[in-house]
């Protein structure tokens, strides 16, 4: 199973709506292996097909302490939010070692199809809801850095773009 290349903010692609999977086939399964070896490999607990340009509603996560339970969200919806909100620290595979404080509902009730495209629901809270909501936000466009004021978004886009400079020089 190949790792495949993440994406990093401000990539616009980053920005792409994913559209619905229309079949569960072995395409898309192939798809959630090799984004559960990426995320394993980047040090990760979840991942979107948006961060890795494939545009549909798949994410793969592991929130679990042994991290050997991946978890399979295709075509996810949250059905249900609590009214609780919940502060955070986040970062991204895709802004790699950029860490800041988001607020997000505390638990959410998921609908999805799993690998096989059994449908179930998931009630996360803690960690897990924090991750659901992290990663539908990549399905719509959005980067958790969107979150932050328009400062700290710009010196995040700016520090991005000098390391991936830098990272092409050494190549």
């Amino acid at each position: 199973m190949p790792q495949l290349a993440i994406l990093r903010y401000p990539d616009p692609r980053l920005h792409t709506v994913a559209r619905p999977v229309t079949a569960v086939d072995d395409r898309i399964r192939q798809l959630v292996a090799d984004m559960i070896e990426t995320m394993y490999a980047a040090q990760g607990v979840g991942l979107a097909a948006t961060q890795v340009d494939v545009h549909e509603r798949v994410i793969v996560m592991d929130t679990s302490e042994e991290r050997k339970a991946p978890l399979v969200l295709i075509n996810p919806e949250i059905v249900e939010r609590s009214a609780e909100l919940a502060l955070a620290e986040e970062g991204c595979l895709s802004v790699p070692q950029v860490y800041d404080r988001v607020e997000r509902h505390a638990r959410v009730r998921v609908h999805a199809l799993d690998r096989e495209g059994r449908p179930f629901e998931l009630d996360a809270q803690g960690l897990t809801a924090v991750c659901v909501q992290h990663e539908m936000d990549h399905l719509v466009g959005k980067v958790f850095v969107e979150y932050l004021s328009a400062f700290k978004r710009d010196r995040i886009r700016t520090k991005m773009l000098k390391r991936t400079r830098d990272e092409q020089r050494r190549a």
